[in-house]
């Protein structure tokens, strides 16, 4: 595994910009022109390399930028999209139709949950939710029908992570696709390294790392990305999530830092972690040795980029929460927001935001506590600062009590 490299495989991309520029060029056209009829028909049958139709087919940068992502994914290839949310229907409407089964995990984006709970069963797609790491329980709900197993390598928002290797002899022995939602642990887990058949990012994370742009990708096999790119029946060409180039040129010039930015991300948050489980908070973060699955990631990441970014502390109750967070927010020290990856530290209350599509209910079973406020760590240069300055918002807020709280 430590043989694969992917911040050499994306430094080692080169392209040169129509003038010689170290950027690659940005095609501002929808569509392209051609100097023969027949090269256009080709071109639209896929058979003409290196030509260009129409925007929504493919253009020049979303090329280059999947490319990278497959890099970064070690695949041989990628597709890029308007969102992350395109990237998942499309992947999934490529491979269920009908009559399908999938097997998801019960903690999962609350957009996913949505889609696979309320949209797809109209059109007769089953999905069972399940406790990812019961491999168990997960073998007893496979029927015939049954075409995929989906989880998040890093589970949102309570860091569950899933065990990829176990997971991919289920799919192998009966003949399913591993598909694995990596949002939350770009480079840091390769899942098609520990068995997974697809990658997918919501680049608006960590990968663009700036909260500029919405951006969603899918890596795989050159066969299936072909599929789902093509005129007649491949979900994401007709369903059209098309990535602007503009957007798909900003993204992949972030990509590069991203070694550098997923390495702070995770000391960063290793760091707070500790010391807020020291002065007794409910800490949640897989580089705690208290984490359930804490030795499980350790035996799948690449250890240089570390545990992640994303942290949750349970604060008791919504109202709790609410007022830390306003509070940080006051105090400058990150954004009272959704998303994550981004260099100043986001929170939010995910019972109430990101996993709001979730019944209550459901969300109690998950362990999604009213007041459990998920942390994306920013690239804060003096963490201890910025600790100590949590530290007393916590202790205002009657989050820590003083006595609690000792000398690290």
């Amino acid at each position: 595994m430590e043989d694969f490299n992917a911040a050499n495989e994306i430094q080692d991309l080169q392209y040169f910009g129509e003038f010689g520029g170290v950027n690659p060029s940005i095609s501002d056209s929808s569509t392209y022109t051609f100097l023969s009829a027949k090269t256009m028909f080709d071109t639209f049958e896929g058979n003409a390399e290196g030509c260009y139709l129409y925007s929504r087919h493919s253009s020049p940068m979303n090329l280059y930028l999947a490319q990278a992502l497959a890099k970064l994914e070690n695949t041989e290839a990628a597709n890029v999209t308007a969102s992350g949310m395109g990237a998942i229907t499309s992947v999934l409407l490529q491979i269920c139709k009908s009559g399908d089964h999938i097997i998801s995990s019960r903690t999962i984006y609350g957009g996913t949950y949505a889609f696979l709970k309320n949209f797809l069963p109209p059109f007769n797609i089953d999905t069972t939710f399940l406790d990812i790491n019961n491999i168990e329980a997960i073998e007893n709900a496979i029927k015939p029908n049954t075409k995929v197993i989906y989880c998040e390598s890093v589970s949102n928002p309570l860091l569950e992570v899933a065990d990829l290797r176990k997971l991919s002899e289920i799919c192998k022995k009966h003949n399913l696709k591993l598909i694995v939602d990596n949002t939350f642990s770009p480079l840091s887990i390769s899942p098609t390294l520990l068995g997974a058949d697809i990658v997918i990012h919501s680049l608006t994370k960590f990968i663009n790392g700036s909260s500029d742009t919405v951006g969603g990708v899918y890596c795989g096999s050159q066969e299936f990305i072909n599929d789902t790119k093509n005129v007649n029946n491949g979900a994401c060409m007709l369903l059209g999530p098309t990535m602007d180039s503009f957007r798909s040129a900003s993204i992949l010039k972030n990509l590069r830092t991203l070694h550098i930015r997923m390495k702070q991300h995770s000391y960063n948050a290793q760091y707070l972690a500790e010391r807020f489980e020291h002065d007794g908070l409910k800490v949640s973060y897989p580089g705690l040795p208290s984490h359930k699955n804490h030795e499980l990631m350790k035996s799948m990441m690449h250890e240089e980029y570390g545990f992640g970014g994303l942290m949750t502390l349970d604060a008791g109750t919504t109202d709790k929460a609410n007022e830390l967070m306003e509070l940080m927010q006051q105090e400058n020290l990150g954004y009272l927001a959704v998303s994550l990856g981004f260099y100043k530290t986001l929170f939010s209350c995910s019972g109430s935001s990101t996993s709001s599509e979730i019944p209550e209910e459901e969300r109690m079973a998950m362990g999604i506590s009213d007041g459990l406020i998920r942390f994306s760590i920013g690239l804060d240069h003096d963490i201890e600062r910025t600790y100590q300055k949590m530290k007393e918002c916590m202790v205002k807020t009657g989050v820590l009590h003083y006595e609690n709280t000792s000398i690290y």
